[in-house]
């Protein structure tokens, strides 16, 4: 990951009627706490703090996880 900016972990998309809507979990910089981020069009869904990287981490897996599982796809 990097020191000096935000790192996204993933990006997932699914296909609207008319457009693509993208989704993404970004680690931000600093921590602890470390800080997850959720975007949903480009616009920040929510941030949750974690005290160690490997919970935010697994956090970020777990949601993918759940996407993937309502038919989103990997970038």
């Amino acid at each position: 990951m990097e020191a000096a900016g935000a790192t996204v972990l993933w990006r997932l998309f699914r296909k609207g009627t008319t457009t693509s809507e993208p989704s993404r979990a970004v680690i931000l910089p600093g921590g602890p706490p470390h800080t997850l981020a959720f975007f949903a069009n480009d616009e920040m869904d929510r941030v949750e703090n974690y005290d160690t990287i490997d919970l935010a981490l697994f956090r970020a897996d777990e949601v993918k996880r759940s996407l993937v599982e309502d038919g989103w796809k990997d970038e």
